[in-house]
C-alpha cells in the first residue's frame, strides 16, 4: 500500500476533550504509526467543529464572543492531542477558509446533480445531536440520547435528495462488505436505509452562526453537511491533487454518528461524483466505573490528568487490551492501577530492568553481538490491519511473559561462574527479542519502544533511561 488516509470525527468545541474522544483518536493513532512503519506515507486528520450551535450556546453560557470562544477551544483541542503525542498531519477548523472552499465546490457538485431543492420545514430539532428527530422517536417527549427536550422549528430551508440515493446505498454495501464494520453496525445502517430514506435539511435560516450559504445570506449550511466535507478539506478538495489521498482508507468514528456517515455522507458523495472511503467503522462507548459518561456526575475524566502519575503509554495500553475495540467496554480505576502494575510495571519494565543490570553487572555494560530473534507474534499485522487492536496488542504481551518464562526458566544469574558462553547466550536472545517486541509494541506504547530501543543502543546498555515503568 502506498498511501493511507485516515481519519478522527471532528469534535464540537462546547467542551474540553475527554477520555471517550482521546479514545478515538489514539486508536486512530496507533494505526496510522502501523502504517508508516510499513514505509506507507500517511495522512492522519483530526480536528475540531465549530459551527454547530451547540457551540453558540456554550459561547453564552461561558460570556464571551462566539468567535473567541471558538478560538481558545480549538486551542484547548490541538495542544490536548500535542500533549498526549498524537502523530496527526492536519487539524480541520471548519472556520477556516480552505474548508468553506471546500464545502462551497461540495454544494455546487450536489446542485449540479439536481439533488438540492428548497422546501418549508416543521419538526423537532435536538441541539445536542445537531439533528431533526422524529416525533416517534422520542421517548416522554425527550431525545432519547440527551435526555433532553427539542426545539420545535419551522422554516425555509434547503433540502438534499437523500431518497434518492436509497438503493445505490444498499447496492454498494452489499457489493462491500467491508464498507461498514463492525458487522452489528453494518446490520444497523441496513436495517434503517430499508425502512426508506427521507430528504435531509442541509441548510438553517433560524441559525446565524455557520458557514453562509452560496448567494442566500439568510440561510447557513447544516452543520452536518458542512462537518462531513472535512474529510475532503485535509485533502486539499478542491485543488488539484487531493486524489493523492482520497478516498479515505478508513473514517474511524463513534457509533452514536453511524446514521450521518454511513448515509449522509456516501449519499452526498454519489451525488457528487466522488468515490466513497473503503471503510467506516464504528466502535462502540465505554462506561467509567459503571457509569455513562457524563458532565453532570462530574465522571469525565480529562486524558491529561492521567499523564502525570501514569504517562500516556499507561492509558494506551489500558485502552487497547482491556477494551476489545469496536465493542462497548468499562473503565475502571482500580483496574487501570492493577494493570499498571502487573502487566507494564512487572511483565515489561522488570523484564527490561533485570536485563540491563545482567548485562552492565556481568559484561560491563557491552551487549555483543545479537542473535536473531526467536519470538514470532502470528497474525500481528493481519489484526492491527482488520482492525482487530485488542488481538494484536495482546499477542505482543504473551511474547513478552513467553520472554519472562524464558528467563524465569534459563536462570541466567545462576550460569555466570559456571558457563559464561551460555549466560551471554541467554542474555543477548534476550536482548534480541525484546528489540523486536519494541519494534511491534511502538504503534501503540510509542514513548516505551522508544526507551526499550534506547536501552540497548549501540551494544551498550544504557542505565541511564531509567525504569519503564517505576513502581508505584
Amino acid at each position: 500500500m502506498n498511501k493511507f488516509y485516515i481519519t478522527t470525527p471532528i469534535y464540537y468545541v462546547n467542551d474540553k476533550p475527554h477520555i471517550g474522544h482521546a479514545y478515538t483518536t489514539l486508536a486512530a493513532d496507533v494505526i496510522a504509526r502501523y502504517w508508516r512503519q510499513k514505509q506507507t506515507e500517511v495522512l492522519f486528520a483530526t480536528g475540531v467543529d465549530e459551527n454547530a450551535q451547540k457551540t453558540v450556546q456554550a459561547a453564552a453560557a461561558a460570556g464571551q464572543p462566539i468567535k473567541a470562544y471558538t478560538q481558545s477551544m480549538a486551542e484547548v483541542w490541538r495542544t490536548t492531542w500535542e500533549k498526549l503525542g498524537i502523530s496527526n498531519d492536519c487539524f480541520i477548523r471548519t472556520t477556516s477558509a480552505e474548508h468553506k472552499a471546500a464545502v462551497y465546490e461540495m454544494i455546487k457538485r450536489v446542485q449540479a446533480s439536481g439533488d438540492i431543492y428548497k422546501d418549508s420545514y416543521k419538526g423537532f430539532y435536538c441541539v445536542g445531536c445537531e439533528s431533526f428527530i422524529k416525533e416517534a422517536d422520542l421517548i416522554d417527549g425527550l431525545c432519547p440520547d440527551h435526555k433532553t427536550k427539542p426545539q420545535w422549528l419551522e422554516e425555509d430551508n434547503f433540502f438534499f435528495k437523500l431518497s434518492k440515493y436509497q438503493q445505490q446505498l444498499l447496492d454498494h454495501i452489499e457489493a462491500h462488505p467491508d464498507f461498514i464494520q463492525p458487522l452489528s453496525r453494518r446490520h444497523e445502517v441496513v436495517a434503517f436505509i430499508k425502512q426508506g430514506l427521507q430528504d435531509f435539511s442541509v441548510s438553517r435560516s433560524t441559525q446565524q452562526w455557520g458557514i453562509p450559504w452560496p448567494d442566500e445570506p439568510d440561510q447557513v449550511v447544516y452543520v452536518w453537511f458542512d462537518a462531513l466535507t472535512n474529510y475532503l478539506t485535509a485533502t486539499g478538495f478542491p485543488n488539484e491533487g487531493f486524489t493523492k489521498f482520497w478516498p479515505a482508507n478508513l473514517h474511524l468514528i463513534g457509533k452514536d454518528i453511524t446514521k450521518f456517515h454511513c448515509i449522509y455522507w456516501p449519499a452526498m458523495l454519489f451525488s457528487a461524483g466522488l468515490p466513497l472511503p473503503e471503510q467506516i467503522f464504528a466502535h462502540g462507548f465505554f462506561t467509567i466505573d459503571g457509569q455513562k459518561i457524563s458532565k453532570s456526575l462530574g465522571n469525565a475524566i480529562d486524558p491529561l490528568a492521567m499523564l502525570g502519575d501514569y504517562g500516556i503509554d499507561t492509558l494506551r495500553y489500558y485502552l487497547f487490551s482491556e477494551i476489545p475495540f469496536g465493542e462497548d467496554g468499562e473503565f475502571n480505576h482500580q483496574r487501570f492501577q492493577t494493570v499498571y502494575t502487573t502487566d507494564l510495571a512487572d511483565d515489561l519494565g522488570n523484564l527490561v530492568q533485570r536485563v540491563a543490570v545482567l548485562i552492565n553487572k556481568h559484561l560491563a555494560g557491552t551487549i555483543g553481538e545479537l542473535p536473531v530473534p526467536t519470538i514470532k507474534v502470528d497474525g500481528y499485522d493481519q489484526a492491527i490491519q482488520s482492525l482487530k487492536l485488542t488481538a494484536a496488542l495482546k499477542g505482543v504481551w504473551q511474547e513478552i511473559r513467553n520472554l519472562n518464562i524464558y528467563l524465569q526458566d534459563q536462570k541466567p544469574w545462576e550460569k555466570v561462574a559456571t558457563n559464561k558462553t551460555e549466560f551471554e547466550h541467554i542474555v543477548r536472545q534476550t536482548v534480541a527479542n525484546l528489540l523486536l517486541i519494541a519494534d511491534l509494541l511502538r504503534p501503540f506504547l510509542p514513548d516505551s519502544s522508544q526507551k526499550i530501543t534506547a536501552t540497548f543502543a549501540d551494544g551498550q546498555v544504557h542505565p541511564e533511561i531509567g525504569l519503564l515503568f517505576p513502581k508505584k
